[in-house]
């Protein structure tokens, strides 16, 4: 890079396109492209919204702002660090969510349903939400945003996810009807039952791990992989889960490639798999009425 030649916004954009091609970057941690990593970390390192204006593009830049760019773009391209670490930021639902290296980046096709309010699926409005295996919290928080009345909980194993968390909740200003709760699975949860349990688990099966682009490498293994098939915690919820739902509540997961070990292991279960109109797949729904019908047959496929 040869600082003397960038001095616009547009210019570093520019610049990070066509590095981001040459080098053979992956995108797929908000983005899926090249123009839209290059746009969304030279304007968010600078703190400005990602729709700016065009002609703003062709501000020239401060010393001070040129080298920090650098050295992000430099990460970006040498360490594969996803741009959402690099800026401490992504969106999800429309909203804001503080992310680091502690959580995965926010990017579930699960966010369009949140965007319906899950219709047709939910049967009444839930007063109780759980967000399962919830990171960063975006799922949860951006579901007492869809339910102003919920209550919601964010539930994790990690105690360094639910830091993020919280410092989400506290950004959000929900603390009134939003809180964590920190437990392996479902253990360590309240004893009331939910309406709605919404889960993005780990559920990348080995062989996908072993092939993942560098860019994943940054994210915590714990909220990635999760066993031989992908499905070590998703059995046990799907055994669990009867007991955690209230009489018309629903259950919603996603497991995205791992979709097919599901199938196979359980050919019995109707799942319902939802279909997406921005792209995204394997989240499949279950009544709680399906969930109690099966509980027997999914304690029995435990490990």
């Amino acid at each position: 890079m040869n600082p003397s030649r960038l001095l616009t916004l547009r210019d570093h954009i520019r610049w990070a396109v066509s590095r981001f091609h040459a080098e053979e970057l992956f995108f797929g941690h908000g983005t899926d492209n090249a123009w839209d990593d290059a746009r969304q970390l030279v304007l968010g390192a600078l703190h400005l919204p990602f729709e700016i204006a065009d002609s703003y593009l062709d501000c020239r830049l401060e010393d001070d702002e040129r080298e920090h760019l650098q050295v992000l773009l430099r990460r970006r391209i040498e360490e594969r660090v996803p741009t959402a670490y690099l800026i401490g930021e992504a969106w999800f639902c429309g909203l804001p969510f503080l992310v680091d290296e502690r959580v995965l980046v926010p990017r579930s096709p699960i966010a369009e349903l949140i965007g319906a309010q899950f219709e047709p699926w939910l049967p009444k409005t839930p007063a109780r939400i759980l967000d399962l295996c919830t990171g960063s919290g975006c799922i949860g928080i951006a579901c007492a945003y869809a339910f102003p009345e919920a209550e919601v909980v964010l539930g994790d194993l990690s105690f360094d996810a639910l830091e993020v968390a919280c410092q989400n909740i506290e950004r959000h200003g929900l603390e009134d009807r939003v809180y964590t709760v920190q437990g392996d699975g479902f253990d360590g949860l309240p004893k009331q039952r939910f309406d709605l349990i919404v889960s993005n688990p780990p559920y990348v099966d080995a062989e996908d791990f072993a092939d993942m682009p560098a860019e994943y490498q940054h994210e915590p293994v714990l909220g990635l992989a999760c066993g031989e098939d992908g499905l070590d915690l998703v059995r046990r919820m799907l055994a669990e889960a009867a007991d955690h739902l209230t009489e018309q509540g629903v259950l919603i997961v996603e497991v995205g490639n791992s979709q097919v070990h599901v199938e196979t292991l359980y050919p019995e279960v109707d799942f319902t798999w939802l279909e997406f109109e921005e792209g995204g797949h394997g989240v499949f729904l279950l009544a709680a009425a399906q969930c109690r019908e099966h509980q027997a047959l999914f304690r029995s496929r435990l490990l």
